[in-house]
């Protein structure tokens, strides 16, 4: 008995200490899919990101500031740096030109300082140390301990209003300094005290965007007991108002209460009405842990638009970030009215849509804004909107818009495939016929070596720069507006745009086997080396450049010899050496070969084996370039971010397929990461990817039912996405060069 009593007394201890192990491990197991978001990741490396507050698309960035100048400081952080400047409200993710940090505020203690520091010494400045130890970031809030005055800054944020707390020490010398100078020039600035607890100004400079404006409200939770504003560095006696190119201000608080000082802050680019009525619908109360619950849970919604499972934690973790940086842009650029500033940059009112600004096309029209068309078709049809309304207002579509300017940074007219892409989907509820005469505005200019492609079937090397790279460019572009023009039966128009479509085969050399700089009488440019990267391509070489011909992959084909020579160009892409001639820029990056997956021009060629009958090599070179350029770390990204392309590749691929030719409905099959992956359409239906086995190793498709029916074909269609289901791929660890080996049905374009 006294043996049994003991086993008995064992036992319940045993299971007790499982119940709590199995407590506590729920208790640090992440519940919420924002619990898998880690904002930090890209901002190391060439990512550039940011890891501040802001909702899904949302107006308002809200993000440290820890670098003023260079290349790496595009999102105004580098996970490298040491020292924050401050807080600012808008902010750029991913891109490859600096701009924004717009409306700065800095909490200080004690003495007043308008410049942010004094060489290296940020005591006696208005910036601050920081530790990474003391620093955190989710979806929607951001908290940092500032070290030279122990102050606890936090952020969170509405669409239109970001959410500033800030803990003091005790003290009766709180302040928030207020930079309207901070980053960019600055042509024009305004501050105005409207009492102790409101301040409003607006704030016009010159970057990236030649004239960015934006106008604020900002609100302190307690009146301030003194206040001083600034003009040239120099405080203005008994100002309550002050306006110039270099204006600063500081608001001093007691805080020896020890409670929080908070500050509301609302952006506009219209008017100083729109923000203050942003502010007004947004934020009308000070409960800061209620906006940050309602933050987490707008990106808990956008999140479960695609449910994974998968024991592996790091995919995790990479996915739900892709799924993060993918929805940080574009950006709302309208506010609680309707209204917004146009291309003509007269202020207009959005009707029964939502007007938005950050277009980075060259870069989203590949896989974010297919992605999209998929898990936000109701989105997509509001920046097809915004597409119109500035082609009516501005005279043409976008090409890289940006608060209300066209920088015309990158080359093509790549809003055209993604009006196309969204048309042939399904997506309706905009007026194509407008679409199809804004295509051709873009497509019939001479600008930008347009002239000589259209006289000539190409641009020569003698026209304009990146020749060869917008020959290409434009030719898919082309081929495009035909397929609009076909749904819109204007044949004519069809067959003069698909005539262009094949004008990539006049820079094609039969000799070389690549895509080739051109002169104006036909000769090549020599001498030739496609390793080497010159003005004649885009961020990028000719090795790169010539698989680019998405709208006719079989004509290229054709063009290098058939099937087996293409299969065996593309080994020989990945196989031969990574080294670059030439004037080599960082974003050329994430070499296997020459192939760069840390530029956008390579993204779409591992699957180019599916057209051939070689799935099998597109699934392992697709795992690889999961494997070694996606970690979840500050410098897990290979290259800029890029406004969400660089997540959407890893996106669609970890579901296992790609969108290898915008404008068409095709999807090529590749290697699916997760056991099972499942995408909440808008219609109410699911479907549904499991992958049979998968692992690191089990890397390759051996059979495939959609269904419940065999699947041969190594592509789906996004019909058969749409109308729901489920596809079950069965994975192994060899290839399979039985599965899959009929070429993806794409026609030919003729001449």
């Amino acid at each position: 008995m006294k043996a049994k009593g003991r086993l008995f007394v064992v036992s319940c201890l045993l299971s007790f200490l499982l119940v709590a192990a199995i407590r506590a491990q729920r208790s640090v197991s992440p519940t919420r899919l924002t619990d898998y978001v880690d904002p930090f990741v890209g901002t190391g490396g060439h990512g550039h990101t940011y890891p501040g507050a802001v909702l899904p698309f949302g107006m308002v960035q809200l993000s440290p500031d820890t670098r003023l100048t260079g290349w790496d400081s595009c999102s105004g952080y580098h996970y490298s740096d040491d020292v924050i400047y401050g807080f600012s409200h808008t902010h750029l993710s991913g891109t490859g030109v600096p701009d924004y940090s717009d409306i700065l505020f800095a909490p200080t203690v004690g003495e007043i300082h308008l410049q942010a520091r004094d060489g290296e010494d940020t005591r006696r400045g208005y910036a601050s140390r920081f530790s990474h130890r003391n620093e955190t970031a989710r979806p929607g809030y951001y908290s940092v301990l500032l070290d030279d005055d122990k102050i606890k800054a936090e952020l969170t944020a509405t669409t239109r209003v970001g959410l500033h707390r800030y803990t003091f020490p005790r003290t009766d010398r709180a302040n928030i300094i207020v930079d309207l100078q901070h980053r960019d020039r600055v042509l024009d600035s305004s501050l105005r005290v409207v009492s102790q607890t409101r301040i409003e100004g607006y704030r016009r400079s010159q970057s990236w965007a030649r004239d960015q404006v934006v106008y604020f409200v900002a609100e302190f939770s307690r009146p301030f007991t003194e206040f001083g504003l600034a003009r040239d560095d120099r405080l203005i006696p008994n100002a309550r108002q002050a306006q110039g190119t270099n204006i600063k201000a500081f608001f001093r608080f007691d805080a020896r209460d020890g409670a929080p000082l908070l500050v509301r802050v609302a952006i506009s680019a219209v008017d100083l009405d729109g923000a203050r009525r942003n502010l007004a619908a947004e934020l009308p109360h000070w409960d800061f842990e209620r906006v940050r619950r309602e933050a987490d849970r707008a990106w808990e919604r956008e999140l479960s638009r695609i449910v994974v499972r998968t024991p592996n934690r790091d995919q995790l973790r990479n996915f739900y970030t892709a799924m993060y940086h993918l929805m940080l842009a574009p950006n709302v650029f309208a506010d609680v009215d309707g209204r917004y500033r146009g291309r003509d940059f007269k202020i207009h009112s959005a009707r029964d849509f939502t007007y938005y600004t950050v277009f980075s096309l060259w870069d989203t029209f590949r896989a974010a804004h297919p992605l999209l068309t998929i898990i936000d078709r109701q989105r997509t049809l509001d920046f097809i909107r915004t597409f119109l309304a500035q082609y009516e207002q501005g005279g043409r579509l976008p090409v890289w818009e940006l608060a209300a300017n066209e920088t015309n940074t990158m080359i093509g007219y790549h809003a055209v495939p993604v009006i196309v892409d969204a048309n042939v989907k399904g997506i309706t509820g905009f007026d194509r016929e407008l679409a199809l005469a804004a295509m051709q505005r873009s497509a019939e200019s001479d600008e930008r070596g347009l002239a000589g492609y259209k006289q000539r079937g190409y641009v020569a090397v003698e026209d304009d720069r990146e020749s060869v790279s917008k020959t290409l460019e434009y030719a898919y572009d082309d081929w495009c507006i035909a397929q609009m023009a076909r749904f819109l039966n204007k044949k004519e128009v069809e067959r003069r745009y698909l005539q262009r479509a094949t004008y990539y085969r006049n820079l094609f050399d039969r000799e070389t086997g690549f895509m080739r700089p051109r002169r104006r009488d036909g000769s090549w440019l020599a001498p030739f080396d496609p390793r080497e990267v010159s003005a004649h391509y885009t961020e990028a070489n000719a090795w790169q450049y010539t698989f680019f011909v998405p709208q006719d992959v079989n004509g290229l084909i054709d063009l290098m010899g058939g099937p087996k020579s293409f299969a065996h160009k593309l080994d020989e892409l990945f196989a031969t050496e990574s080294t670059l001639t030439g004037n080599v820029p960082p974003d050329i990056s994430g070499l296997i070969g020459q192939y760069a997956h840390g530029n956008e021009p390579s993204h779409h060629i591992a699957y180019l084996y599916n057209y051939v009958g070689q799935p099998w090599k597109a699934q392992e070179r697709v795992r690889q370039i999961m494997r070694d350029f996606y970690k979840p770390t500050p410098d897990g990204l290979i290259g800029n971010e890029d406004c969400g392309q660089m997540s959407a590749w890893y996106i669609f691929s970890a579901l296992g397929f790609y969108p290898v030719t915008p404008g068409t409905t095709l999807y090529a099959l590749g290697s699916p990461l997760f056991a099972e992956a499942t995408l909440n359409l808008e219609n109410g239906r699911r479907f549904t990817v499991r992958a049979q086995n998968a692992s690191d190793e089990k890397i390759y498709v051996q059979s495939a039912r959609l269904n419940g029916r065999r699947l041969d074909r190594s592509f789906i269609t996004h019909d058969e996405i749409m109308r729901g289901g489920t596809l079950v791929l069965v994975m192994g660890a060899r290839p399979s060069t039985r599965w899959g080996t009929v070429q993806v049905p794409t026609s030919r374009i003729e001449r």
